[in-house]
């Protein structure tokens, strides 16, 4: 029998699921289309499609993400979140009849150059003021009036992007008003809330909502809000391997950027940054150990890390279940102590680290 590192990811299905019911609450006349790119947050895209079967439409960063969606076996509506990357994408976007976005003119001019005979879904983005990707508000008016005349007219979903819709109420309500002012009396569905603005602004709901780090159960606390309705979906955890005394002055790990100031039980967890634990995550970062909050000491290692143990020195064993985030410990927070966010914590998690799938008893 094969022994594996104790460090595992549990997927929980029915949290998925709850978190999309959440979404569904918040904005119950819109269509949700579920972001599941990045291998969906790093949970496996085709798992967390398959939980998620009843979102109206998928949201994808390219198109093999897209067509391994369709190899197994998905109807649903897919959008390539970054339209096209090259011309002779077309051919594959009308084979597996995939929806896509076009931001830019070149993608415009290969759309007005495509020989096709079925409408298309073309969802066209405006740059209202995140300046990533997207037409100026300026040329909307004439890229809509371009795609009128096409001979096969397509199906026009209009869409904008918030740069910090969970961070500045004020520029995203500049955002919200630039959307309306240029799709004021137009034809067509629209698209504009990401999670945050799912949650804290019904007025950008429109016809399609866009979930994507809300429904693996995590979000901003830059807002200072906890996101009670949602729950985690992976939970990372590993066990207890070593466990020693120090002396107060002695240091612990590479470095010796963590001193004892006093005698110190120290225990090593089975996780690093080769499995994914952001490497940047500084001394009193917390971690689960038997259900209780410790603080992370020293630096995190490839393999390993290091807790202060002293308050459960008369309890701990090697073997104790310690979980570095998910259930009981959001995410949000140790990305906060690592200077970092969610998103890529989650979307970091190693091929090295097993997938568990956490189904209903």
């Amino acid at each position: 029998m094969m022994n594996y590192r104790p460090v595992k990811a549990f997927i929980n299905f029915e949290a998925l699921k709850s978190n999309l019911k959440q979404v569904r609450a918040f904005a119950p006349k819109s269509k949700i289309l579920a972001v599941i790119k990045a291998n969906g947050y790093g949970h496996g895209m085709t798992r967390v499609a398959e939980q998620l079967s009843m979102a109206d439409a998928f949201g994808v960063a390219s198109i093999d993400e897209a067509i391994k969606l369709r190899h197994k076996g998905f109807l649903h509506r897919i959008l390539l979140l970054e339209g096209l990357f090259c011309e002779s994408e077309f051919a594959l976007v009308i084979q597996h009849r995939l929806d896509f976005v076009i931001h830019s003119e070149h993608q415009l001019d290969w759309l007005m150059r495509l020989n096709h005979s079925q409408p298309l879904n073309v969802w066209v983005k405006i740059d209202t003021g995140m300046h990533r990707l997207g037409f100026l508000p300026e040329h909307f008016p004439k890229v809509i009036k371009k795609l009128q005349t096409l001979k096969v007219q397509p199906n026009i979903i209009t869409m904008s992007h918030f740069a910090s819709a969970g961070e500045s109420t004020a520029f995203t309500l500049e955002q919200l008003d630039c959307f309306n002012s240029l799709t004021q009396g137009m034809n067509g569905a629209k698209s504009l809330a990401n999670s945050a603005a799912i949650q804290n602004l019904p007025a950008a709901h429109f016809d399609w909502v866009r979930p994507g780090i809300m429904l693996y159960g995590a979000g901003d606390l830059s807002t200072g809000q906890q996101l009670s309705p949602l729950k985690p979906v992976m939970t990372l955890k590993t066990e207890v391997t070593s466990l020693k005394w120090i002396e107060a002055g002695e240091s612990v790990g590479y470095g010796q950027t963590w001193k004892a100031t006093k005698k110190s039980f120290v225990g090593v967890l089975a996780v690093g940054y080769g499995d994914g634990y952001p490497r940047h995550a500084v001394s009193g970062t917390p971690v689960l150990v038997a259900g209780k909050r410790v603080p992370l000491i020293g630096r995190v290692s490839m393999d390993m890390i290091t807790v202060d143990l002293t308050d459960l020195a008369d309890s701990v064993q090697i073997g104790d279940e310690a979980i570095l985030w998910g259930e009981g410990l959001p995410v949000d927070e140790v990305a906060k102590h690592a200077s970092t966010i969610a998103y890529e914590l989650l979307c970091g998690v190693t091929a090295r680290v097993p997938i568990i799938e956490v189904r209903a008893s």
